[in-house]
């Protein structure tokens, strides 16, 4: 039965989320919820922001302004689509889960493709944050320091750094039963994104352009011969760079970088399988008010994503990195505003690791352990395993914007675009939509591109890779 199959899913869920003497299960049509309207646009606005905010000014330099507002736009309407398209088969089928829904639709092989697509996507999320430590930490401790170079000494290695922080960190805080302090890190990690959107605006007028070196400091971020003339300007010296290196910015652009930008911003607006949770947990909930909650969320990351990438680009035009905080060391890697934004946002992605481990290892236990009580040995099992993983993969991978493209590329556009619009089409019955009815119709274009949009990203990454032609984000 599918309310069986729910109540499974409430109990698998129990096993990380907080809950007080209550304890009686229900299904999604009896759930009583308490959260207000305003606090479940913060929760989906959460669920929303991640690392990929930090490599949207890389993609914008690699499409030019106006092609990836275009694209910006396009993948946050067929993201509040899917969502709409996921409300209308959780209301017919009362499911509160994304993978109970891909039970319903399809049985046990439906439920397995969501959660794999779940897992890589989380696995990828994850790896995210963890190459964030791996190239973030270095510059701090670097700054701190008052190190004019980096030095060759152990806690100045990203790879030993990342393996610490996993270890003496975000390990403790995985093996909870209980993920108490969800809210609190959620709430502290939107905040550092606003800190860090607000500190890459200010930091365009501080800036000047061409780029600089700071009171004789090399940067090397101009691989140029740099004329004798200079001016001193907002505290910098301005470097005069050859008459090719300009600081106008290109509103259409086409390279072998561009392949990847789809694939970030896909990464960037991933939150489908928070939207029925906290569907269930709206108070007084109804499909209209929870599609206005997502197209609220949807919008206001949109205008974070945007002026972060906008800013981010005019300040530092084709020489951005993938990753946007490493680009600003460049210029004055004492600069105390970023060195807080850095160390807001490697906290903030630190205490994320962990809520983000807890879903991959209930989707784990529901493939392979379906139905077993809860074990310490496998709970601490999964969650060492998990991370030795996602440490081999952040050392090895050679930058951020390989995570980003080939995740994006994969599980993003399951999430996004095939599985809510098959699922619909299945779930929805014949009598009230037929097979060749106009919104039926429309799911199935809906999934086609989003078949067609993985198959065209996995080839240009794959004949990028092929080429040696990707920029390396992570080799400093």
């Amino acid at each position: 039965m599918v309310f069986e199959e729910n109540q499974t899913g409430v109990a698998e869920m129990e096993e990380f989320l907080p809950h007080g003497a209550e304890k009686k299960q229900t299904h999604f049509t009896d759930f009583e919820g308490k959260t207000s309207f305003g606090m479940s646009v913060f929760n989906l606005s959460n669920a929303i922001m991640g690392s990929g905010i930090l490599g949207l000014a890389y993609a914008m330099a690699n499409t030019g302004i106006i092609l990836f507002l275009f694209l910006l736009t396009a993948v946050a309407l067929l993201s509040s689509y899917s969502i709409h398209l996921l409300l209308k088969s959780s209301g017919i089928v009362g499911i509160r889960a994304y993978e109970q829904l891909g039970y319903r639709a399809f049985g046990t092989p439906g439920k397995l493709a969501a959660a794999i697509a779940i897992t890589l996507q989380n696995i990828g999320a994850m790896s995210s944050y963890l190459y964030i430590v791996k190239s973030e930490v270095p510059l701090v401790i670097q700054t701190f320091l008052n190190l004019e170079e980096k030095t060759t000494d152990w806690y100045m290695n990203g790879n030993y750094l990342v393996i610490l922080v996993s270890v003496t960190i975000i390990l403790p805080l995985a093996l909870m039963k209980q993920l108490g302090y969800l809210g609190y890190a959620s709430g502290f990690s939107l905040s550092c994104m606003v800190f860090f959107l607000i500190s890459v605006i200010y930091k365009k007028f501080q800036i000047p352009c061409p780029l600089l070196e700071q009171e004789g400091n090399i940067t090397g971020i101009l691989n140029a011969t740099i004329v004798s003339t200079s001016d001193y300007q907002n505290g910098y010296t301005v470097l005069q760079a050859p008459e090719q290196v300009t600081c106008t910015p290109s509103f259409f652009t086409l390279n072998s970088q561009t392949a990847y930008t789809i694939p970030i911003m896909a990464f960037a607006f991933v939150c489908h399988p928070e939207v029925l949770p906290i569907y269930t947990e709206l108070k007084d909930p109804s499909k209209k008010k929870m599609q206005c909650i997502s197209n609220i969320s949807i919008m206001v990351m949109y205008l974070m994503y945007f002026l972060a990438a906008l800013f981010g680009y005019l300040t530092f035009y084709d020489f951005v990195e993938p990753e946007l905080l490493h680009t600003y060391s460049k210029v004055d890697p004492f600069d105390v505003l970023i060195l807080c934004v850095r160390v807001a946002v490697l906290t903030a992605v630190t205490l994320t690791v962990p809520i983000v481990l807890f879903p991959v290892r209930r989707a784990i236990q529901q493939m392979l352990f379906q139905g077993k009580d809860f074990s310490w040995i496998r709970h601490i099992a999964i969650a060492v395993i998990l991370l030795t993983f996602i440490n081999l993969l952040v050392i090895f991978a050679p930058s951020i914007l390989g995570i980003f493209g080939l995740i994006g590329a994969t599980s993003a556009p399951c999430l996004i675009f095939i599985f809510p619009a098959i699922f619909y089409i299945r779930i929805m019955p014949k009598d009230k939509e037929p097979l060749r009815s106009a919104p039926k119709i429309l799911a199935a274009c809906f999934a086609l591109l989003g078949v067609a949009f993985m198959i065209m990203s996995l080839s240009f990454i794959i004949i990028d890779w092929a080429m040696g032609e990707g920029k390396s984000g992570g080799s400093h």
